[in-house]
């Protein structure tokens, strides 16, 4: 089967993998990986922190932690694949979607922040194994890689409609049992998928040395990414939990997913229309606007605003974030972006731990503040690429 092009999701380059599926096939079980690892695996904590807030004894600030737990976990996993394609194997990927769906189940044991951070630590790293296992597989499949991508909305979504059907007639202990099921079934399509390693360098670009213009605005976007990092996680860790009401919550959750589904081929065509840089900026211009308006508001209308301003951008800022590096000639430009990324998200919910007790709106201040900066960083960036030689 021949090799294709390499593509960025969520922060990591992939490239062509082979696969006994054919590429419809390879498109939808990937799809279903993607929702089963990022919309349920990784993001159902966020619909159903307001409900274990309510009745499981936490405080918004331990949803923090524990959130913060997860983040880290991603940042180990996708750092340590990043570097080690070769871990990213068949054997591994089902030891690691396994792990993904114990975690979840283990949740509904305690409510106890140290235990329920140590499984969303796990969470995090199975997340990224399986995210990257799928990503890579459909990789050459170009034409059906937008299905796959779709699928992190689509689960997204998925959780959120999912705790807004039953929390009415289960406790936070069987939403967690429910959430493994949910999982497992999603991923029960991944088990066709012929998961290798990586080619050595087949994630690179080849080392370029940048230099003037071009090392600045490389800097600068990176500045940017991590900062999208940080702004972003606080509106997916607390949106939810921001509005009276854990269905509210959901809905509001349920409504950030289905944005999130034609998110990345929709910016991709901004880009081409208009330029990779100053879709970038318009991207991060509309996440920040968001940001704000549920920071000055905290009813419903306003939730909802954000979360369509929020799933509609994060997924086509990474994509446009990785597309003007690769503009740049930007040598191996994944781990660099992908730990910025992360790191940023490590540290989002850490920042806002000392306000989040007593107001949201604070916690979104601060994200809206740092998405602003996140914006002008990318123009920046677009500017000096715009000043270099053709």
């Amino acid at each position: 089967m021949p090799q294709g092009r390499a593509i960025s999701v969520d922060g990591v380059i992939v490239d062509t993998k082979r696969t006994a599926l054919g590429p419809r096939g390879v498109g939808v079980a990937a799809s279903a990986g993607l929702a089963a690892s990022m919309g349920i695996g990784r993001f159902v904590f966020t619909p159903l922190l307001p409900i274990m807030v309510a009745s499981a004894g936490l405080t918004a600030g331990d949803g923090a932690v524990i959130a913060t737990g997860n983040y880290a976990g991603y940042l180990v996993g996708s750092v340590v694949l990043a570097r080690r394609p070769g871990l990213s194997r068949r054997s591994t990927f089902l030891a690691w979607a396994a792990a993904l769906v114990a975690s979840e189940s283990l949740m509904a044991v305690s409510a106890d922040v140290a235990w329920a951070t140590a499984l969303r630590f796990v969470a995090g790293v199975a997340s990224a194994a399986v995210f990257l296992g799928c990503v890579s597989t459909v990789a050459h499949h170009r034409a059906h890689a937008g299905v796959a991508i779709a699928g992190v909305g689509a689960g997204i979504a998925m959780s959120g409609a999912y705790v807004l059907v039953a929390a009415a007639s289960m406790s936070w202990q069987g939403l967690w049992l429910g959430a493994a099921v949910l999982t497992a079934v999603l991923l029960l399509p991944t088990l066709a998928l012929d998961v290798r390693p990586e080619h050595d360098g087949a994630t690179g670009y080849g080392r370029v040395q940048l230099a003037g213009g071009r090392r600045v605005a490389w800097i600068l976007v990176l500045a940017a990414y991590f900062a999208e990092g940080v702004g972003y996680i606080v509106l997916g860790t607390f949106l939810p939990a921001s509005v009276p009401g854990a269905h509210s919550g959901a809905l509001v959750w349920t409504v950030a997913g289905l944005s999130a589904v034609p998110a990345t081929v929709a910016w991709h065509a901004v880009g081409r229309r208009v330029g990779t840089g100053r879709a970038l900026v318009a991207a991060l211009a509309v996440q920040t606007a968001g940001a704000g308006l549920v920071a000055a508001s905290g009813g419903v209308p306003a939730a909802m605003v954000g979360a369509v301003c929020f799933g509609g951008t994060f997924l086509g800022i990474v994509g446009l974030a990785f597309d003007f590096a690769r503009g740049l000639g930007v040598g191996r430009a994944a781990a660099t972006l992908t730990a910025a990324y992360a790191a940023g998200q490590v540290i989002g919910p850490l920042v806002v731990i000392p306000v989040i007790g007593h107001s949201f709106a604070m916690a979104f201040v601060i994200a809206t503040v740092v998405l602003a900066s996140a914006s002008l960083l990318a123009a920046g960036a677009e500017t000096v690429r715009r000043s270099l030689p053709r």
